[in-house]
């Protein structure tokens, strides 16, 4: 199997709650020769006691505990990446946490891809999937932050009107013209 994307990178897919980042991710995992799927979210369900919780106020300790979970999947993903993997590392990463996560990432290239739906789209997804992404936060709150706190910084897709597989597609057809090296 071949692909545009060179051995030993890393992907980053992002995206608010309910956008198909996790299914996007196993698709586009799936897809390459030797791949990781590195699931953000799994190092903040290992916090046994002590959590603290991301919330549309965050305490400082929530802000704490989310970028360690980010500089945790960031390490992941370099040590796969070094073993000679493409990481595909998927997680709600908005505002400037994009680029400081991009940052925690060692390993180049890194391809850097935002999911973004419109919120219509978005909320009927959530109201469709077994799994709850939204507590605290509705789906406006975190699509605005998205819209309008996070940079511009990799590929952005409107999958609105995509299947998962579609979204893979074009995200292997763009790569090469978004990849930081």
């Amino acid at each position: 199997m071949t692909s545009p994307l060179p051995e030993r990178a890393v992907v980053l897919i992002t995206g608010i709650s309910a956008s198909g980042k996790s299914t996007v991710a196993e698709e586009l995992a799936r897809r390459l020769p030797r791949s990781a799927h590195v699931r953000g979210d799994a190092f903040r369900r290992m916090v046994v006691n002590g959590a603290a919780e991301m919330t549309p106020e965050p305490s400082d300790e929530a802000v704490r505990q989310l970028h360690l979970r980010y500089r945790i999947a960031a390490g992941a993903a370099d040590l796969y990446a070094e073993s000679g993997f493409t990481a595909v590392v998927q997680d709600v990463v908005l505002g400037p946490d994009l680029e400081r996560f991009a940052g925690w990432i060692r390993s180049r290239p890194l391809l850097v891809v935002v999911l973004a739906p419109d919120a219509a789209t978005v909320a009927r997804r959530e109201r469709e999937r077994a799994k709850t992404g939204y507590g605290a936060w509705t789906v406006e709150q975190l699509d605005q932050a998205l819209r309008r706190d996070t940079p511009r910084l990799g590929l952005w897709l409107d999958t609105a009107g995509q299947t998962p597989a579609e979204t893979v597609d074009e995200i292997l057809a763009k790569a090469a013209d978004h990849l930081i090296k």
